[in-house]
């Protein structure tokens, strides 16, 4: 039977089988040929989407509005709202569901995107909560595809650094559910949620795939094809950056790191954005404060031939149009 994710909504790629996540992909590809062959589109033809915002973005926001926008859909862009504040969750989502056709929300809690896809009776599309961060693996994968020429089955992705963060448990989900090898290379204390690490490690037992943690990093990057990182503290925890350079500076991606793959096509990736320099503010503070030139990857890294770190970015724009087109478009 044909995949029909029509009214679905997209809040962790635990909801989606196998099939379902490579339709999306499929997807994907085929919407970003149309578009680089200066195809205009219509799938979202006439259809209203509301993007709330609680966290700032630059990719996210301009994914979505420009995907809308290429399809078709008209876009209203929604921070600062009474959300919460003045108005339930419950009530909000009640009203935008009946001004919008689907609904994206980019924020902390996992609980309140629930809660709005709940009772919005309108497909709602998980754009960063503090758990999940699904359109970010569909870009990743979507980019894997692209520059390493085996299946899914037979990569290896180590995510290194604070392995408990929404791109760790995503990244071990869409890895378990495509029976890839996984592995969350992390000192203990930032090891990811025991239950999630089973519930994954079962899931992998049906696909094929590997679900491996280790603090050791020789083991832990041996043979690996992708080797990604993020920030090594996300918005809101600020105030942890000394006890996280602390844990996390041996684990910085260096090129000595990518050396220890064994593999001298080993890719490096990065959702962004990145401390691999002192061109940010926050990078010249934490070098005053810390001494550092660099956090979670080098600059010699980030911008080395391994990089693909823009072609991941880039593709979020045609894995966030797929989940819009497959469950609101005309298609």
């Amino acid at each position: 039977m044909p995949v029909n994710l029509r009214g679905r909504s997209f809040l962790t790629l635990k909801d989606f089988t196998p099939r379902e996540i490579h339709y999306l992909l499929d997807l994907s590809k085929d919407l970003k040929s149309k578009h680089r062959a200066g195809i205009k589109g219509d799938l979202l033809k006439d259809k209203n989407v509301v993007l709330i915002f609680d966290k700032t973005s630059t990719r996210t926001r301009c994914a979505f509005e420009m995907s809308a926008s290429q399809e078709g859909a008209y876009v209203t862009f929604l921070t600062n709202s009474q959300m919460g504040k003045k108005e339930s969750i419950e009530d909000t989502a009640e009203v935008l569901g009946r001004y919008y056709d689907g609904i994206e929300y980019r924020g902390f809690s996992q609980t309140l995107i629930e809660n709005l896809a709940k009772h919005s009776h309108v497909p709602v599309w998980n754009g960063l909560t503090d758990d999940f961060h699904p359109t970010q693996i569909l870009a990743d994968l979507l980019t894997i595809q692209e520059h390493i020429f085996k299946p899914y089955e037979n990569v290896k992705v180590v995510f290194v650094g604070d392995a408990r963060n929404n791109m760790g448990n995503s990244w071990m989900i869409g890895c378990a559910k495509l029976g890839m090898h996984f592995t969350a290379l992390a000192p203990k204390s930032l090891w990811p949620n025991p239950k999630l690490v089973t519930e994954m490690k079962n899931l992998a037992k049906q696909t094929g795939g590997t679900i491996e943690i280790t603090s050791n990093i020789d083991k832990g990057v041996k043979g690996a094809d992708v080797i990604y990182t993020d920030v090594w503290v996300s918005m809101g925890e600020e105030e942890k950056y000394p006890e996280r350079i602390k844990l996390l500076k041996p684990y910085q991606v260096d090129m000595k790191m990518l050396h220890k793959s064994k593999n001298p096509h080993v890719r490096f990736m990065h959702c962004l954005p990145a401390f691999h320099d002192l061109n940010t503010e926050v990078a010249k503070q934490i070098h005053k404060k810390f001494g550092l030139k660099s956090m979670e990857v080098t600059d010699e890294v980030f911008r080395s031939r391994h990089s693909i770190v823009f072609d991941e970015a880039e593709n979020r724009l045609h894995t966030i149009k797929a989940v819009m087109v497959a469950t609101i478009g005309n298609i």
